[in-house]
């Protein structure tokens, strides 16, 4: 494979696999580099249904394969690698990953996000063993078992639906005394008679020694603390996005983000950013897919202004 293109997109979900198919539809040499599956975060959704096109939904390992099926009829070339750091030089960026090094004239940073663990005793050690991040990927182990899911917002109400079709009881614990969901899934979520709700509640500890079997629960309203036996654990606490490789070389935000402007460019001419790492990004399969698509028409024209 070539180690020099005109530009090398970091991330293979809807921002990087949009921005692969704009550059290489502009006739630009593209390299995208994924270190896991394609579709980024959507490959563990069930079911999209807010992306257009697609009026009954479709599952979003489908719609990350379609994607990168898309991107590369136009000439994107992929490889499977992780990135470890870009450094500057005088003729471009050289891009450092565990398959060796690529050299760019213009990155398109889109590596997207992973999901937060709440920091407790017990996950780490039971990771696996009961606790998940991914309903999708683990549902199917839980067949007539009781299991939590943790979290209020749109991810923890979608995993907890899915998980219905499995498990015999779905109990979503979340710190507030309402959802932060959108109202259609609270509507759902309410009505299915498998989900129960633990209002004003944190977990405080993961119990088991080779597999889940309960948890250390606080009530932050009252203090009160209770035990909740349990087979599975599916936490849904949020993202982080995953620019740990990039220190030293950007400004971050204090959680990690990158700062850019409306042309998705950062404060270093010829890198820019889209999807979940960038600041204020609204975290969407659309919102994303737009981030790279906008990504790849201003390093088109960095490169045009460069000769």
């Amino acid at each position: 494979m070539d180690r020099a293109y005109d530009v090398i997109i970091i991330g293979g979900g809807p921002a990087g696999l949009s921005a692969g198919l704009y550059a290489a539809r502009a006739r630009l040499s593209t390299l995208l580099i994924e270190k896991g599956i394609f579709g980024g975060q959507i490959a563990n959704a069930e079911r999209v249904e807010n992306y257009p096109g697609f009026p009954d939904g479709i599952s979003g390992f489908e719609l990350g394969q379609l994607m990168h099926q898309q991107a590369t009829k136009y000439g994107l070339k992929t490889v499977a690698a992780e990135v470890t750091a870009i450094e500057l030089v005088e003729k471009g960026k050289v891009v450092k990953t565990t398959q060796g090094d690529y050299q760019a004239k213009a990155v398109i940073l889109a590596p997207g996000a992973e999901p937060n663990r709440l920091g407790v005793p017990g996950e780490e050690m039971l990771l696996g063993r009961g606790v998940s991040y991914c309903a999708t990927c683990d549902g199917p182990l839980f067949r007539d078992q009781v299991v939590a899911v943790i979290g209020g917002g749109d991810s923890a109400v979608e995993e907890g639906l899915l998980l219905t079709r499995f498990a015999s009881k779905v109990i979503l614990i979340h710190r507030r005394d309402q959802l932060r969901a959108t109202k259609l899934l609270q509507q759902r979520a309410f009505a299915n008679r498998k989900m129960e709700f633990l209002w004003d509640t944190v977990v405080e500890e993961i119990l088991g020694d080779d597999k889940v079997k309960g948890l250390s629960l606080r009530n932050v309203k009252t203090g009160e603390r209770s035990t909740l036996e349990v087979s599975g654990v599916f936490i849904y606490v949020g993202l982080h996005p995953n620019t740990e490789f990039l220190s030293g070389l950007l400004s971050l935000d204090a959680q990690g983000h990158i700062v850019t402007n409306g042309e998705m460019k950062t404060e270093i001419p010829g890198i820019f950013a889209a999807g979940d790492i960038r600041q204020n990004s609204p975290r969407q399969v659309i919102t994303a897919a737009a981030d790279g698509a906008t990504a790849a028409l201003a390093a088109e024209k960095f490169l045009s202004e460069q000769k």
